[in-house]
């Protein structure tokens, strides 16, 4: 057997224009509204729920009922928040970032015949350069 068929990663790189770091600004901001909003209306559901469950005379098992009504609230809230803050880090970072940047997008797959002799390193080590959605580089 002289060749083999494989597959290998290409990562896809994008240049850092205007318009794309417009866009992903846009996709944070966007994202922690929805973080936002979401919150609020866990807040809503929670005092609803918590309306719904308050009793006069509350037993062992309102008690715990509506402590795990607030601890589910707390921990969906807290993954929110979490979220924010990240977000609001990444949104720092690429207000930071100058324009000609390359920005790892991600990663596919591409299938490549192999013969003996050919160089690994050279068929392992691809990406694509992308600027405002058009391949402007394949290297290798």
């Amino acid at each position: 057997m002289d060749s083999i068929s494989l597959k290998v990663p290409v990562k896809i790189k994008a240049k850092l224009t205007e318009k794309l770091k417009n866009r992903m600004l846009s996709e944070i901001d966007e994202g922690i509204k929805r973080a936002e909003l979401e919150v609020q209306q866990m807040n809503i559901q929670e005092k609803r729920m918590l309306q719904e469950n308050d009793t006069q005379d509350p037993t062992p098992e309102d008690i715990q009922r509506l402590a795990a009504i607030r601890q589910h609230f707390a921990e969906e809230r807290g993954k929110r928040m979490n979220y924010r803050e990240d977000a609001q880090q990444q949104k720092e970072q690429i207000e930071k970032m100058a324009l000609g940047a390359e920005i790892v997008q991600g990663q596919l797959e591409h299938q490549v015949e192999v013969h003996i002799g050919d160089n690994m390193r050279d068929i392992m080590n691809v990406e694509i350069l992308v600027e405002d959605d058009k391949i402007i580089a394949i290297r290798g």
